[in-house]
């Protein structure tokens, strides 16, 4: 870091000591090495920015899973119950006739079936009998109404259904259709991140007057350790950042990338495009039940992690404060601290209960830090204007896949990390040296080089149970 100017946000890129990165005291005015009076000089930095490592997210909510692939496979399930104008494509017509089109080619509705037709925007219904079917089309019947009044109910496009039965006359031959189960492959590749220290053999034998502290625990007075340590610290947080921030290339355009560089699905881009995105939390309960909805429309998983920024989760601490039925009046509600006057003002929330989901919800550091993503412009003016990342909703638990490579159903943590492993070689952190100082014997290089790699992919799986705040 620059002892002297500079913002100090910015790790120092200098491989040497230079006029920023030192004091000299060779400046006059009383600030030379000549004078005969010693200043006051505290050896220790001071920690300023306070811990500046941002890792950690994955270690909360994942695990590290070795494998020895270039690519990670896994399959997901679909969902069981037979439905038509849900998906993405599907745009059903009903006729006055009851006549029903825009059905894939491949549809399993068959005579006999009883199904529910709904209006486009949700608000009128309808029970019906399918009579007949056709390749991508098929003809029904409501129970109450006429042709007419059915298409008049529920509008004559936009409709969706969804099967919940069927009816059969007495000595009747089935004419249902077997229904062949589908699943949904995902896969992802993993990315080789490097990172090097170097220091020279002079530099690594000199003593500085600065005493050097890491979050790493280095301690001494040899500047080196300082510039190894946080250039270890530095990789361990690119670990984490890589895969959550990651970006596959789209092989559809010319992007000007190498064609070596392939990039990997990250946990941004993954919930962008197969999860939830929320843009419209205001720290109103009715937009955290629109969030509810939506959760009870896929998986309805019981427990939810929140990791957030500093404004959304005070977003989240004043919806819950000012929910509470007891309120003395007075701004401070007690009812939820057990009617402690004394805990009333504790607002910091740790977790809730909302529906049937319960929530544990924290800060998440690199949405704040201003090296990351703290200094987006505009990112904590306003939690619902959309711009950037405000937090996440990850869901807790197991989650069941069929592993390829295995050949079985196994139990994952929805969020997990993959990484190159084999007998011969693990990929996970690797650490060597080079040069011929610190103990490094392998060139007539008069320094030492630190290398760092890893080799490592995200595995996003059920990415329709996250939720993505912007």
């Amino acid at each position: 870091m620059s002892l002297t100017g500079g913002t100090g946000l910015n790790p120092t890129s200098r491989k040497k000591l230079g006029a920023d990165n030192y004091i000299d005291f060779t400046s006059g005015a009383g600030n030379d090495w000549s004078q005969q009076y010693i200043p006051e000089v505290y050896e220790a930095e001071v920690e300023r920015f306070g811990n500046r490592t941002i890792g950690g997210f994955l270690k909360m909510v994942g695990a590290e899973i070795p494998m020895a692939s270039d690519q990670v496979v896994w399959s997901e399930q679909n969902r069981l119950h037979i439905s038509y104008g849900t998906g993405t494509g599907e745009t059903l017509t009903l006729s006055n006739a009851g006549e029903i089109g825009g059905l894939p080619n491949d549809h399993v509705l068959a005579v006999g079936q009883t199904i529910m037709l709904i209006k486009g925007d949700g608000t009128k219904s309808a029970k019906a009998y399918v009579s007949a079917v056709s390749a991508n089309g098929a003809t029904v019947g409501a129970y109450t109404l006429t042709q007419a009044a059915l298409q008049a109910l529920v509008g004559n496009s936009g409709v969706k259904l969804f099967v919940y039965g069927s009816e059969y006359k007495k000595g009747s031959v089935s004419s249902a259709v077997s229904v062949e189960p589908q699943f949904t492959q995902f896969s992802n590749k993993p990315i080789i991140i490097r990172d090097k220290y170097e220091v020279s053999g002079s530099d690594a034998s000199q003593i500085g007057w600065v005493e050097v502290t890491t979050e790493g625990g280095d301690s001494g007075y040899l500047w080196y350790l300082k510039g190894e340590g946080e250039t270890r610290l530095r990789f361990e947080d690119y670990l984490e950042m890589a895969v959550v921030e990651g970006e596959k290339k789209d092989t559809t355009i010319t992007t000007g990338l190498p064609t070596s560089i392939t990039g990997t699905e990250g946990l941004f881009s993954a919930v962008e495009d197969r999860g939830q995105v929320d843009s419209a939390f205001s720290g109103e309960l009715s937009a955290f039940d629109d969030i509810l909805k939506g959760l009870d429309k896929e998986g309805a998983i019981e427990e939810n992690m929140l990791f957030l920024n500093r404004l959304t989760s005070l977003a989240f601490d004043d919806m819950l404060a000012g929910i509470n039925g007891g309120n003395n009046g007075a701004g401070s509600a007690f009812g939820v601290f057990d009617n402690s006057e004394q805990m009333a003002l504790n607002l910091g929330f740790s977790g809730f209960r909302r529906g049937s989901y319960d929530f544990y919800k924290t800060d998440w550091k690199y949405l704040n830090d201003a090296s990351t993503r703290g200094q987006v412009v505009g990112y904590n003016a306003d939690a619902s204007a959309g711009v950037g990342i405000n937090g996440i909703l990850v869901p807790a638990g197991t989650s069941t896949v069929y592993d390829q490579s295995l050949g079985q159903n196994i139990r994952r943590p929805f969020l997990h990390v993959r990484y190159r492993a084999s007998e011969a070689d693990d990929r996970r952190m690797k650490t060597w040296l080079t040069g011929s100082v610190g103990g490094a014997a392998t060139s007539d290089l008069d320094a030492m080089e630190v290398h760092f790699l890893s080799e490592r992919c995200l595995c996003v799986q059920a990415a329709n149970n996250f939720v993505l705040f912007t």
